[in-house]
């Protein structure tokens, strides 16, 4: 069981913009008075470089085109409907709104398999759509798939039902509880787990501050002090840089990487990062202002890890 993969999926934009479905209870994103061509230019640019710096130190990321017609503004971010399990599993989710359903396509899996991974099944959880429950993927399921733990902050994009129901297929422990924003003075919800927290081998990064009941930030706390997790605690101002929207990757020579963007690496403090450095050969970032601005994710949210085992090759 890994816990950390060097196989990447990601999705490079033809149509990104800010999505007027998701703006209703995703308050990281903010308009831009410019085209939405002009914003899907500047995404096209800050996703080629993601890219580039990434494959400079060895991930392997599997990169596929955005279709035209579909009209899919949040594409960039695949990881809320489709992860890789290493048992071969492929998991399909229901997605709070209704035009990012249209992300979904059966062409990726043709794509992977070419590049040599095995699929065995697929896992619908679609279906709950219909009855308006949700689970975005590992934008809502933080996976310590070591400890086969599933960490999930309860949101509109998060249902408890399906949450557990989650847990019970793949054999994991559900950690639940409900993370904060202040919105114009008012504390909401956040949209998914993984803006506020990040997963490592041996670290997470987490906002405590957004956990308001005190019972359940103590039971995060244990289960990850249980499991010997460093914790590195990110304030909210840190978190709305999405400081917490960050992902361990494996790069070249089995080097350990923490990715994430260079405005939630500048608003780190120099303790945080001798920390982060500690558990990491290398933290890699790159400037994903546009895409933070205008879509609400950031460099995490843009990696579907691709877990699957590779096909066994014929005698």
């Amino acid at each position: 069981m890994m816990q950390i993969t060097n196989s990447i999926l990601m999705i490079r934009p033809v149509n990104f913009r800010m999505n007027e479905q998701t703006a209703v209870n995703n308050y990281f994103m903010e308009d831009l008075s410019i085209k939405n061509a002009e914003i899907n230019a500047r995404a096209q640019h800050e996703f080629d470089q993601f890219v580039e710096v990434l494959l400079s130190h060895g991930v392997d990321v599997t990169v596929v085109d955005d279709r035209v017609e579909t009209d899919t503004p949040d594409s960039i971010f695949p990881n809320n409907w489709i992860s890789f399990h290493d048992n071969g599993t492929v998991v399909v989710y229901p997605m709070f709104a209704e035009n990012r359903r249209k992300e979904r396509r059966e062409d990726l899996l043709d794509i992977l398999e070419e590049k040599g991974f095995r699929i065995d099944q697929v896992v619908d959880y679609t279906a709950a759509e219909e009855d308006s429950l949700f689970l975005e993927g590992t934008g809502s399921i933080l996976m310590d798939r070591i400890n086969q733990k599933a960490y999930c902050a309860l949101s509109e994009r998060a249902h408890e039902e399906l949450l557990i129901e989650f847990c019970e297929d793949f054999e994991c422990t559900p950690v639940i509880f409900t993370a904060y924003q202040t919105v114009e003075g008012e504390r909401l919800p956040i949209y998914h787990t993984n803006v506020m927290m990040c997963m490592g081998e041996d670290f997470a990064v987490i906002c405590l501050d957004s956990i308001d009941d005190k019972s359940e930030k103590r039971n995060v706390l244990n289960h990850l002090k249980q499991d010997g997790k460093t914790i590195v605690e990110i304030s909210e101002t840190q978190m709305h840089q999405f400081a917490g929207n960050m992902l361990q990757v494996i790069g070249s020579d089995a080097q350990r990487l923490l990715v994430m963007s260079s405005s939630a690496y500048n608003s780190l403090t120099p303790a945080q990062i001798a920390t982060l450095e500690k558990y990491n050969d290398k933290i890699v970032h790159s400037a994903l202002d546009t895409i933070e601005t205008c879509g609400g994710g950031s460099a995490r949210c843009m990696m579907a890890e691709v877990f699957l085992p590779r096909q066994s090759k014929p005698a």
